[in-house]
């Protein structure tokens, strides 16, 4: 209520830190000991909140606060087969009504049963607040340097702001309880029985699959042809340009990449194996399609590469890069479980999304993207200075390298916003926004920037790109 007002930084893990103690406690004394995997979905999810403490864009924030919700709930819960994996990031939900009846319960146990012994304890807390806040009030008063020290160390709540202080409040609370209620007592998602398929005959089941292996085994020949022959003949041919023929095919790609993990899960629940010679079959055929749609993964991959080479790096663009790489290593997975095993398979596509978003937060998306635009103007001259001004103040850094007037062009935004949040306190500043103010301390932004000749103005761009991406 008092910490997360005023934004995401490291008063999340403030926050997440004591709420998971209660959590731990909350399971030992109903009997459990935590298990490594569960060590692993906890430590995982608390590395997730450090994302908001050092980088200043939003929306890496909000992916890697989200995910560290579904990694905390999957530590709650374990398991270790696919509906534990599927069901187990959003179990805790399951206990947010019974969080607070179980709590109460819990408390009145803990009394003995008597309702007066429950009375004094919160009347104690009661009156231990008011006179913290009486003589904090009187004290504060009395010295300015101690003033400055508790309005340094307590969060300014004023009053038009508290219903949504309550909010948190509430948030909190029941979030909590319902956890701690989950560590206690966890939905046993492991028991849950997925009812198999029925087995095909082989030529039933392997035909469909053979043709699609000749189809991708022709798509990857014209890639690898297009690949050594150049795409100057291939463009020569088509009569596309350098960057339609790129932005033709990445959607369709990445949308052929998921429907081939589509067509795996069903072919491996009709695939006979009775016989040693079923199976292998099953892992020659779908260890094949495997291979190939690795092929078409590095394909949407370059496709992208060349687009932004042509018109510069976005969010989206690089989100879907991002996505594209991922359902890539599940690939991988799946053939390593038709070698080894596919015991650990649903745990490690877990840990790879984890670990993905992890990066993906740490790397600063935001950052790349300035990085990625700025080399590009300073080879070309080409600049998005719109979207460039829509960046968050990891970019700062970045876009401090280029020359004026194109710098103050591109920081103007980002230093008033920063100026607007300057009374932000301390706890919910990010490393980036520090960085950036520090950047912006030394070498402030010109109030009026007027370009050369024959150079941009803040008012134009000498480059803008296609709506795709944008």
């Amino acid at each position: 209520m008092l910490l997360l007002g005023d934004g995401m930084a490291v008063n999340l893990l403030v926050v997440a830190v004591p709420a998971t103690l209660a959590v731990y406690f909350a399971g030992r004394r109903a009997g459990r000991r935590p298990r490594a995997w569960s060590l692993v979905w906890g430590a995982g999810g608390l590395a997730l909140l450090v994302v908001p403490s050092v980088r200043a864009a939003e929306w890496p924030s909000f992916l890697a606060v989200v995910t560290a919700l579904a990694a905390g709930s999957l530590a709650l819960h374990g398991g270790r087969t696919w509906p534990a994996v599927l069901f187990g990031p959003v179990g805790v939900f399951t206990a947010v009504v019974t969080g607070p009846a179980w709590a109460w319960q819990g408390l009145r146990e803990r009394a003995g049963g008597d309702r007066s012994k429950v009375g004094p304890a919160l009347r104690s807390l009661a009156v231990a607040a008011g006179l913290l806040l009486v003589f904090g009030v009187l004290f504060a008063q009395a010295d300015a340097a101690f003033a400055d020290l508790l309005g340094a160390l307590v969060p300014d709540v004023s009053t038009e702001d508290g219903p949504w202080r309550v909010l948190l409040f509430m948030l909190g609370l029941f979030g909590t309880l319902a956890a701690a209620r989950t560590a206690a007592a966890p939905t046993r998602w492991d028991r849950v029985q997925v009812p198999g398929g029925v087995a095909r005959g082989r030529v039933e089941w392997a035909l469909p699959l053979i043709g699609l292996i000749v189809l991708f085994a022709a798509f990857n020949a014209v890639q690898l042809a297009v690949l050594f022959g150049g795409y100057d003949a291939v463009l020569a041919q088509t009569g596309l340009t350098y960057a339609q023929y790129a932005r033709q095919g990445f959607w369709q790609l990445l949308t052929a990449t998921l429907l081939t993990l589509a067509v795996i899960v069903v072919a491996l629940r009709w695939a006979p194996r009775t016989r040693s010679s079923d199976r292998t079959l099953v892992r020659a055929v779908l260890g094949t399609l495997c291979a190939l749609a690795l092929v078409v993964v590095a394909s949407a991959v370059r496709r992208m590469d060349m687009y932004v080479e042509a018109y510069g790096l976005t969010r989206l663009r690089i989100s879907v890069v991002a996505v594209e790489l991922w359902l890539g290593l599940v690939i991988v997975f799946i053939i390593a479980a038709g070698v080894w095993g596919a015991r650990l398979l649903p745990r490690a596509v877990a840990v790879s999304a984890l670990a993905g978003v992890l990066a993906f937060g740490f790397v600063s998306p935001d950052e790349l993207i300035a990085e990625r635009n700025v080399q590009r103007y300073e080879s070309t001259g080409r600049f998005d200075l719109e979207y460039a001004r829509g960046l968050s103040a990891d970019a700062v850094p970045v876009l401090d390298r280029l020359e004026e007037p194109m710098r103050s062009c591109a920081l103007r935004d980002i230093a008033a916003e920063l100026d607007e949040e300057r009374d932000t306190p301390w706890y919910a500043t990010s490393w980036g926004e520090a960085e950036a103010r520090r950047i912006l301390a030394e070498r402030p932004v010109a109030a009026e920037v007027s370009g050369p000749p024959s150079g941009p103005t803040c008012g134009e761009s000498r480059w803008e790109p296609e709506p795709f991406g944008r």
